[in-house]
């Protein structure tokens, strides 16, 4: 998607900056850009108008959520709001009539209330601004333009593309891509149309690519694994195709993500859990481990992760959100993370240091591909650095509670010996299970005279000497988004397919 010696600095932007913050920072972009493009006369609205539009669904947005917020008594988030604020403001035509203005407070209000009133278990089940447009036609209020989707923005749109890398949703949206225009075109063909200009007008003229960047991929409600997201993709592609109909109603692209929605909510975790804390361990000097009580029960496969939010004021730029693997087994009573602490931890993590026991936190959005093969003989490797460790804590805990072996190499890395967390139950590994783990520490200076295990950065020739047969072998990354990116090139270079490489990544800052 982007040149390689190109990726790394691009990377190492993107990481300072969470998955919510970059759509908004995004969708911002977009409008400050048609603002500019309705001065000068590229759009049959005014700037004025654009600029009253705004405010009004941001307003009514920001209102209609602290209402349900507090009705339902439930965290909220306020980047949630904006990035459907804004996502409303470049579908819908800037309102000139009272009717229009109906319309457009109408459908701000729905897509907040949707996310309350339409949700089970307190997850939402469909895409808010889609539901709300979607209403709004099928009662003939009014409808989206999409007005977004035009040449003149489809610079500022192709932006969208720093979106896809950050959320590592390459495969979801190709899908979506790939399945749309090949329907547009048989369906051309069929028709008697000019296929080549169907083609030209859907990517210059059509808000197929704003839709597949910003609301296609919408965590809430996007399915967990990358398979299910693959079938999504394609449900959802061939719905978008405009002369695609059930009797008299014809699918819009609002309409075809809501179909998608409901797929997805069927294939996925169907819950979001409010959790209390029991306790915090410390691991290390800066590591801890939060356990919260479950009070029913929550179904998971060890080495998934939840997005966790936290209700406090004032936040900072990295929002109340974020993604955390989960640390402990589904085996166990309690639900588990560890988390590193850093000098200048953001406000989610300070707010999250200073809970007490009873203090509550929301979790849900369970996702996540870092799981073991249905093929319990498969051979495996797992490279971890850091807090990485987190997802193969619970992976052993339940290999451990359920007397599971399987063939792996774990090489382990951290900066110091005393940054090694688990030990004990890495211990329990290499005994019971028989699981080989390799020790290794980065900080030549502060090793211990009596330090066994390896020095120095993993690299391929230490790969090498442990794992012979490493081209049989499933390889498991995780651990800071640097180390993962950096070994996923090493392990290319070894003749190591992407197929048999598997990263702990998720959508948030990591």
């Amino acid at each position: 998607m982007f040149p390689m010696s190109f990726l790394k600095p691009l990377d190492d932007i993107l990481n300072k900056i969470t998955m919510y913050r970059l759509v908004l920072y995004y969708l911002i972009f977009l409008w400050l850009a048609a603002f500019n493009l309705s001065f000068f006369g590229f759009f049959p609205f005014g700037f004025i108008e654009l600029l009253i539009s705004s405010a009004i669904i941001i307003s009514v947005s920001f209102l209609t959520n602290k209402l349900l917020a507090r009705i339902f008594n439930t965290f909220t988030n306020l980047e949630s709001v904006y990035i459907s604020a804004f996502i409303l403001i470049l579908i819908i035509t800037p309102a000139r009539s009272i009717n229009e203005y109906i319309f457009i407070i109408l459908a701000s209000f729905f897509a907040m209330a949707s996310k309350y009133i339409l949700s089970f278990n307190k997850k939402h089940v469909f895409n808010p601004v889609a539901i709300s447009v979607l209403i709004m036609l099928l009662f003939t209020i009014g409808g989206a333009s999409w007005w977004v989707g035009t040449t003149v923005m489809l610079l500022p749109v192709l932006f969208g593309l720093l979106v896809i890398r950050k959320i590592q949703r390459a495969s979801l949206v190709l899908t979506f891509l790939i399945t749309s225009l090949s329907a547009m075109e048989f369906f051309s063909v069929i028709s008697g149309f000019d296929a080549l200009l169907i083609l030209q007008n859907t990517l210059l003229e059509s808000p197929l690519l704003f839709f597949a960047f910003v609301m296609l991929t919408e965590p809430s409600t996007t399915p967990p694994r990358q398979i299910l997201q693959i079938y999504y993709g394609a449900i959802v592609g061939i719905l978008f195709y405009p002369q695609i109909h059930i009797s008299s109603f014809y699918f819009t692209p609002e309409a075809a993500l809501v179909a998608g929605n409901i797929f997805s909510y069927l294939v996925s975790p169907k819950e979001k859990l409010t959790l209390s804390l029991k306790e915090k361990i410390k691991l290390s000097k800066d590591t801890y481990d939060f356990v919260f009580n479950l009070n029913k029960k929550f179904s998971f496969t060890p080495g998934q992760y939840l997005e966790w939010t936290l209700g406090f004021k004032n936040p900072d730029s990295r929002g109340n959100r974020r993604y955390f693997t989960i640390a402990s087994s589904p085996t166990e009573e309690n639900l588990r993370i560890g988390i590193k602490f850093y000098p200048n931890s953001s406000s989610f993590k300070k707010n999250l240091f200073s809970l007490k026991p009873g203090d509550k936190i929301m979790a849900g959005s369970l996702s996540g591909d870092f799981v073991l093969p249905d093929d319990a003989n498969k051979k495996l490797v797992f490279i971890l650095g850091g807090i990485g460790i987190t997802p193969f804590r619970s992976i052993v805990r339940y290999l451990l509670d359920k007397n599971m072996k399987i063939p792996a190499v774990v090489f382990y890395s951290n900066k110091e010996k005393s940054d090694i967390v688990y030990k004990d139950l890495l211990d329990q590994a290499e005994q019971k299970l028989g699981i080989k783990i390799i020790y290794n520490l980065t900080d030549l200076e502060s090793i211990p005279k009596d330090w066994k295990g390896e020095k120095g950065r993993l690299d391929e020739n230490m790969l090498k000497k442990y794992v012979s047969d490493y081209k049989e072998r499933i390889f498991y990354l995780s651990g800071p988004h640097s180390m993962v990116m950096g070994f996923e090139e090493v392990l290319g270079k070894m003749g190591i397919s992407k197929t048999n490489i598997k990263k702990d990544f998720f959508p948030g800052y990591v």
